[in-house]
């Protein structure tokens, strides 16, 4: 049996200014207990720009300040986790600028890799542009973290980025999908190297509670309707947002995220509070002062792919869910109020407003859903694509 493979990881977000909550970030601090883990921070699919971009300078901003912190250990519980933000320039309209920059972004990560102690790691890879950064780097397995379906993101060059898809589903020796609906879309080209790994829950940090008075200081008037997480607009039906504010005036409606787009439309509504970015600690207190969560996703590619962690949050915490429909929550039918339309989606509300409650045992559902369960799983699932097979490296193409 080889020795256990630290892990190395092409994050889909950003450690510095993205949710916590994230499954990567919640895996792998995790992970660090028991192997060490280099975080490599987004290198992104498109450089924000104006016209094209929502919000493109403060999102450039906030990825300066990330590569400025380059490389840091930011939890004292767990020194085996490292991050790292590499230089980077993300011009991938251009393929010689492309392959500047993955040669630049794969020298910086190999040398600290090698400051880490870490041959010949796992690497597991979710955002597709480290496609051309890690396929000639050595490793134990190359593992793609089919989170998402990013050829369907509207802002970048959806077809580079499909093509980037295929290389890591045509290479990788094992692919990790969270949505099964999505992981039976693609079998055809992953066979048996697909693997279903669903999403877990922090039942301590979201463990059921009363209302917690948390939003009284907004002064608005209940039922309140919340949702928390990221508001991007590629995902998030702000239409039916509005349709809520307008067509249920005695509800109030709380979002509390960032937001890739301003929110007027919704704030100029008396009975609408977006709270904005708030910490990860702080947000099971905020949402079990929501009356009802809510789930109101658009109908489209990304989202029909999708698994939202958040679910579980709000099962976790004691709270009914409305959702507009996607392939997943065909799995959670006794969990939460499912909405096919708009019309349906306010009226689902207004029934868990009146007292409807969701038959499920919530109880038996999350009793191994924790993110330690998940965590047990990525690994032992790693260390058997490591007993199946040699260090590989893939020539270049």
């Amino acid at each position: 049996m080889p020795s256990p493979r630290d892990i190395l990881i092409f994050c889909g977000q950003d450690w510095w200014y993205h949710n916590r909550a994230h499954s990567d970030f919640q895996l792998m601090t995790r992970a660090a207990k028991h192997r060490k883990v280099l975080l490599v921070n987004s290198i992104g699919m498109r450089m924000p720009m104006p016209g094209r971009s929502p919000l493109p300078f403060r999102r450039i901003w906030r990825k300066l300040k990330s590569m400025m912190r380059h490389v840091r250990r930011p939890l004292a519980d767990a020194p085996g986790f490292t991050v790292m933000t590499p230089l980077l320039f993300p011009f991938y309209g251009s393929e010689k600028a492309r392959a500047f920059n993955a040669r630049s972004i794969r020298g910086q990560v190999s040398r600290q890799l090698k400051k880490l102690g870490m041959v010949e790691p796992h690497i597991l890879v979710t955002v597709p542009t480290a496609w051309d950064v890690v396929k000639d780097m050595r490793r134990a397995s190359l593992v793609y973290n089919r989170s998402d379906k990013h050829s369907a993101f509207g802002e970048a060059d959806q077809g580079l980025i499909a093509g980037f898809e295929r290389e890591l589903l045509t290479h990788s020796d094992g692919v990790l999908y969270s949505s099964r609906a999505f992981l039976e879309s693609e079998r055809t080209r992953t066979g048996d190297r697909a693997c279903f790994l669903d999403h877990g829950v922090d039942k301590q940090h979201f463990a059921p509670r009363g209302r917690t008075g948390a939003l009284d200081h907004l002064g608005l008037k209940r039922p309140i309707i919340g949702f928390f997480g990221g508001l991007d607009d590629y995902v998030i039906d702000f239409d039916l947002l509005e349709r809520l504010a307008v067509e249920r005036p005695n509800y109030s409606l709380v979002l509390i995220g960032d937001a890739t787009l301003p929110l007027d439309r919704l704030t100029r509504h008396g009975n609408v509070r977006h709270l904005g970015f708030r910490p990860y600690a702080e947000i099971p207190q905020l949402g079990a002062d929501f009356d009802v969560s809510i789930m109101p996703w658009l109908d489209n590619d990304w989202i029909r792919c999708c698994n939202p962690i958040k679910l579980k949050e709000y099962l976790s915490l004691g709270q009914e869910v409305v959702t507009t429909w996607f392939p997943e929550v065909e799995h959670y039918r006794d969990f939460v109020h499912v909405a096919k339309t708009g019309d349906e989606f306010l009226t689902r509300i207004d029934a868990v407003v009146n007292g409807q409650r969701a038959p499920g045992d919530r109880a038996a559902l999350l009793a191994k859903a924790t993110w330690d369960d998940r965590t047990q799983e990525l690994i032992a699932y790693l260390d058997r694509l490591a007993a199946s097979q040699a260090p590989t490296v893939v020539a270049a193409r």
